[in-house]
């Protein structure tokens, strides 16, 4: 068993040599340090209306999610940074992210600037109400539309091979799951027995408030570099009794202040997981129904329940035309996220507001070209610096 003062030191390692692998990867691990050179970066970015936003919209956090029916459409997954927020941090924080794959794919330069073209238009096009199940269909790029056949295909057994790489229900200790201590595997228990958590877990596999919920097994979830200094464990739960009973694979996740800036005059849960719950309902409803908030050791945490259809982006390689039709693909699933949350008004002054900033040499918003731009050299500088230092401390070692 690694003690929990030792697991800081494990994750920070796997953290740092994940974050080396690639630009695109050390794009996502630095959330919080993208909001700082965005603010102190020269771009004036505008404001657009206060709704719940991602806070983290990188193309890792976008993929086929199911709701509660298994039935599937691919929305935001991650929503740990989620505020109530200025919409235009999403979309350069995806334009950010498409526009570092491009280059981590050996495309021209001359790419970048068709991608946020895209994405602009795939964003508006959703605020505009044009991103309905037709639209989305013909705007499907094929590299997404094998993803969701393969989530659709998905049963039990996949993600229990995938997750647990055991179809029996238990959590494997090694590598990725770590032994609990006894005060962890008590403190699981205790919170399972708060009537109002007990009867919203029960409701996620259709039962009623008084179905018997039991821990079949617990580990501490190696899981990224989010875990970092948080607490994170994969729960299996037994829902019912006899052979009615049914098994429940739930992910349990520390909720922190989020580094993303929130609105100057909105109002939000204090508990930051209430906060992720509320956002993720807003943004993504697919995965919001299937999340309940919860407290842990004193601390909030995420219950979400996992499901074999749930499937990440993964970007390896991408040609010219994949990355531009990705980015207007992706930017309307975004856009439709934020619609939603705006009445007719709001979403057509936002709309306005996007192309009223548009240049004659750019059919994006300037803003968005230039923060992108800004943002991809202080990214790559600071990405090298992060790999000199890694390097240095193999040697060390």
């Amino acid at each position: 068993m690694i003690p929990p003062e030792q697991r800081a030191v494990r994750l920070r390692e796997v953290q740092n040599l994940k974050m080396a692998r690639s630009a695109h990867a050390y794009v996502r691990g630095s959330t919080a340090r993208f909001y700082e050179w965005l603010d102190a970066g020269p771009v004036d970015v505008p404001e657009g209306p206060p709704i719940w936003i991602c806070g983290d919209c990188h193309l890792g956090n976008l993929g086929p999610l199911a709701d509660r029916k298994g039935r599937v459409a691919v929305q935001i997954r991650d929503l740990d940074q989620t505020v109530i927020g200025n919409p235009a941090h999403d979309l350069i924080r995806l334009g950010l992210s498409l526009a570092s794959a491009a280059r981590g794919s050996d495309l021209p330069g001359v790419v970048t600037a068709r991608i946020l073209e895209h994405l602009t238009a795939g964003y508006e096009s959703a605020l505009a109400g044009d991103f309905d199940r037709v639209a989305e269909q013909q705007l499907r790029p094929k590299s997404i539309g094998a993803l969701l056949d393969r989530s659709v295909r998905r049963r039990w057994r996949h993600l229990a091979v995938e997750r647990l790489e055991t179809v029996q229900p238990m959590m494997p200790l090694g590598k990725t799951f770590w032994a609990l201590t006894d005060e962890e595997r008590s403190a699981l228990s205790a919170m399972l027995e708060d009537a109002e958590l007990h009867a919203l877990l029960a409701s996620l596999q259709s039962r009623g408030a008084d179905e018997p919920i039991t821990v079949v097994d617990a580990a501490y979830w190696m899981k990224g570099c989010s875990s970092l200094g948080r607490l994170r464990y994969a729960a299996m739960l037994r829902i019912g009794t006899g052979k009615h009973a049914s098994l429940c694979l739930v992910d349990v996740k520390e909720a922190v202040t989020a580094a993303a800036p929130r609105g100057a005059e909105a109002t939000m849960p204090d508990d930051d997981a209430v906060r992720v719950v509320t956002g993720a309902r807003a943004l993504s409803p697919n995965l919001g129904q299937r999340m309940v908030a919860g407290q842990m050791l004193g601390r909030p945490v995420v219950l979400r329940e996992l499901m074999p259809q749930d499937l990440k982006l993964e970007v390896e390689r991408l040609t010219q035309n994949q990355a531009v039709a990705l980015a207007e693909y992706l930017a309307s699933v975004v856009g439709k996220a934020h619609g939603r949350q705006m009445d007719r008004t709001t979403r057509s002054a936002w709309r306005d507001e996007l192309q009223r900033a548009r240049t004659a040499r750019l059919d994006a918003p300037g803003w968005l070209w230039s923060g992108v731009v800004d943002l991809l050299g202080i990214h790559e500088r600071a990405y090298l610096e992060h790999c000199r230092t890694y390097a240095l401390s193999l040697a060390a070692a």
